[in-house]
């Protein structure tokens, strides 16, 4: 794994870069991200290029031994194209438009500006495309940050118009497929389809799934455009592009599989802040970040590269600027976050960024150097985790040599569209329940893969649907002929491809795999439990009529686990210890070695590695049952402590 940095050289005066480049290099820094919010330099007036600046700036960089990911600018158009062509930029869901003046101001389906970021992406593939300095590009920067993906402009109006043509061939189709017969909502020419913002109350829902869907794919073929380009014009360089945390406005899957590797960007304490975790995880890891926060996107994105290649391209160094609050990590985090992410296969961790910025919107977010260009205390460590990588390799073993395969959790990015058009209760997220499974499931020291269906699922020995509503065609088959464990959670199979109700109720396509039918679905206000032993029933719960066996009852008598054969039904929701318990009891059924571990601390095994992260603020001891030879650290883990055990 190697360690790289982001560096805005536009930002600081030339005589400051080759400096910063060997400061970067003598850490143990080997890549470096620039240019992606370049635009009105590279071009200042339309069709005015200053490539000077930039042109010494990568010279000085590849002198220093530095590889350069270059980014293409088009998440920052210049204010003379705003200028140009005015209706370019996004419209928010209210009809306003979306102004000039910071970044992502753009609407995907406008076609004029499609064919300007092509235009600025080909003249930075023509300039840099075959530089021995360039080893890699970036497309655009964070699609969808700032709630940019859907827009409701003229433009995305007419071309979801086309979309929907082209996929239903028949406005008799769409009106069939829709049940727009309900409410008198029918067509009689797609021209009379509008968005489905700014209705008098809630639109039709398979409207809103078609929008959702029409919205991913402008992303995707906005980004496609860039790779075609890129891949013409600078061949045998990877192509990747930065996802965000917690996102899902469109499908990472499809767009991973057009790139040669999935980056993310990894800021555990801000998402901590700003994300649905509860008070009393927000004190205990206010300076850590949850456990499962930068792990979970690991696995997800790895997921989601068609060739399982991904990394960080933005780690957190230091505080941040964008959250409600805004505290520093405890001492040890930077190099932990940065050797877990080593521990889950990247294949680069890069910090965002070298030095904290003296202007604009982000000079209150810290870097590895501080604005006086002084060491900020994130520099040592990740000079110290590049002298960890060193050792761990030096160890003879390698991360990725020989992935360890325990359990698989199925994730569509559909389901959580799904589950926010129609939630049937407040913050019932598909995408929580997948964390809050994938949660407990680590919590058991497992290795744990978040992977789309379809996926090949040979040499895992347990499968999990957290909340699965649409079903893909083929995988109930494939979960048929799968030997292992499954769980199933609520509200699986519930939908149809049109966000329909099956025929044959829920669990619709997975009723070949478990007997059963849904017959009632409730959703539970806080504070309403059914208390079973050691665990209750909250938030959700199915009403199955099934001869599978009762396996967790309530006191009151309510089922929230039901089995047959090797395939466990969750009928609430699946968190905290009533999903323990099934996780549990899957895990031994499945003949997993699973290991509980203390509050705070996870473990991932890579080949014959076990990495174990303590993510409290005071020191743990591993677990006895995890034997090995030490390669790093102590048995004893000092808060934001590390260590590696090697298999003999």
């Amino acid at each position: 794994m190697r360690l790289g940095v982001c560096y805005y050289p536009e930002h600081w005066p030339q005589a400051n870069w080759a400096a910063d480049a060997r400061h970067m290099a003598e850490t143990g820094i080997t890549r470096v991200r620039i240019g992606e919010f370049a635009w009105s330099r590279v071009e200042p007036e339309p069709g005015r290029f200053d490539w000077g600046w930039l042109d010494k700036a990568i010279e000085v960089l590849h002198d220093a031994g530095l590889g350069v990911i270059l980014g293409t600018p088009t998440a920052t158009p210049p204010k003379w194209l705003v200028d140009q062509m005015p209706d370019m930029v996004a419209v928010d869901e209210q009809g306003r438009k979306r102004g000039f003046g910071s970044r992502r101001h753009y609407c995907f389906s406008h076609p004029g500006y499609r064919e300007q970021a092509g235009r600025i992406t080909r003249a930075y593939a023509e300039r840099y495309g075959n530089h021995p300095a360039v080893i890699m590009w970036q497309t655009d920067n964070e699609y969808g940050c700032h709630d940019t993906v859907i827009s409701y402009s003229d433009a995305a109006r007419l071309a979801f118009r086309d979309w929907l043509s082209d996929r239903y061939k028949t406005i008799d189709a769409l009106n069939s497929a829709w049940g727009n017969v309900f409410w008198s909502m029918e067509y009689r020419s797609f021209d009379e389809v509008d968005l489905p913002n700014l209705a008098v109350t809630e639109a039709n829902p398979a409207h809103w799934l078609a929008f959702r869907r029409f919205s991913s794919d402008q992303v995707v073929a906005f980004d496609r455009a860039q790779v075609d380009i890129l891949r013409q014009l600078s061949p045998g360089r990877d192509v990747m592009h930065n996802a965000m945390g917690f996102y899902t406005d469109y499908d990472h899957h499809d767009l991973g599989r057009q790139l040669d590797c999935v980056m993310w960007d990894s800021y555990p304490l801000g998402f901590l802040e700003m994300f649905r975790f509860s008070d009393a995880d927000k004190r205990d890891y206010v300076r850590q970040g949850h456990p499962d926060i930068a792990a979970f996107h690991h696995d997800l994105y790895r997921g989601c590269a068609a060739d399982g290649r991904w990394g960080v391209i933005e780690q957190q160094p230091g505080p941040v600027n964008w959250a409600r609050n805004n505290p520093a990590p405890l001492p040890g985090m930077v190099r932990l976050w940065t050797l877990e992410a080593m521990a889950h296969g990247a294949e680069l961790v890069s910090y965002f960024r070298w030095r904290q910025a003296l202007f604009a919107q982000e000079q209150m977010h810290a870097g590895l150097l501080r604005p006086d260009g002084k060491a900020a205390p994130g520099l040592g460590e990740a000079a110290q985790a590049s002298a960890d990588i060193a050792a761990i390799q030096g160890s003879g073993e390698l991360p990725n040599a020989e992935p360890v395969k325990e359990a698989a959790i199925i994730f569509s990015y559909e389901s959580e569209w799904v589950t926010a058009t129609q939630p049937q209760g407040e913050d019932l997220s598909a995408l929580w329940a997948n964390f809050t499974a994938y949660t407990q499931l680590r919590k058991l020291g497992l290795n744990v893969d978040i992977v789309a269906p379809g996926t090949d699922l040979s040499g895992y020995a347990m499968v999990v649907l957290p909340c699965l509503p649409i079903v893909a065609d083929g995988l109930a088959e494939q979960l048929a002929s799968f030997s292992g464990q499954i769980i199933i959670g609520p509200r699986s199979g519930s939908k149809t491809a049109e966000f329909s109700i099956p025929d044959n109720l829920a669990l619709g396509p997975l009723q070949a795999i478990f007997p059963a039918q849904v017959s009632r679905s409730e959703s539970l206000r806080a504070g309403v439990t059914h208390q079973g032993d050691g665990w209750a029933i909250t938030r959700w719960l199915d009403h199955l009529e099934s001869d599978a066996e009762r396996e967790l009852v309530s006191d009151d008598g309510m089922v929230a686990c039901w089995k047959s054969a090797n395939v466990r039904y969750c009928a609430t929701w699946p968190e905290g210890e009533v999903m323990a318990v099934i996780a549990a009891r899957a895990a031994h059924d499945a003949g997993l070695a699973a290991v509980p571990l203390p509050e705070g601390m996870r473990l991932r095994k890579a080949g014959k590695l076990s990495f174990l992260f303590n993510y409290r603020a005071e020191s743990q001891a591993i677990p006895e049952a995890l034997q090995g030879q030490m390669v790093l650290g102590d048995r004893l883990l000092p808060a934001a402590g590390i260590a590696v055990l090697r298999t003999v």
